[in-house]
């Protein structure tokens, strides 16, 4: 069985053990995995790219703002980001015939591929942050994230 993590002996003692601090020193671990992982091996891609690709492959073509709400990108910045994956041809924009102002996106063939390529990445991220716990605990822990979440 891997070693578990060493504790945070910095933190003080009053906060070592709260679940704020731990959710907040788990999320900050897993970020940065991310963060290099997609700097690594996602070809200039970050994980905003692959929440917009993703909910594009799953949900099919949508406006920009639903695009947006939907992943949390925020609404000013989901026009960039678009930008930045429709440059290198993985998503397209074209005018909505029912709203003029509106755009519609939908993911590319070669986006469609990209977001698999980029799946190994978070795949490999996601076992290098869950490496410490069995496959019960990774469950549970899964389990237990969405219900804090309210998404369960």
């Amino acid at each position: 069985m891997p070693a578990r993590p060493p504790r945070d002996a910095s933190a003080p003692a009053r906060i070592r053990d709260r679940p704020t601090w731990l959710i907040s020193r788990a999320y900050a671990r897993s970020h940065g995995l991310l963060s290099e992982g997609f700097a690594a091996d996602g070809s200039g891609l970050r994980s905003y790219h692959y929440r917009l690709l993703a909910a594009l492959e799953e949900s099919g073509p949508t406006s920009q703002a639903d695009l947006g709400r939907a992943t949390s990108v925020d609404r000013s910045d989901v026009v960039a980001v678009l930008g930045e994956l429709e440059r290198q041809g993985l998503v397209a924009r074209v005018v909505d015939p029912a709203n003029r102002r509106r755009n519609i996106v939908s993911i590319t063939k070669t986006g469609s591929r990209r977001l698999l390529a980029l799946d190994e990445v978070v795949d490999g991220v996601q076992e290098r942050v869950l490496a410490p716990l069995s496959q019960n605990e990774r469950r549970q822990l899964a389990r237990l994230l969405r219900k804090l979440t309210g998404a369960d």
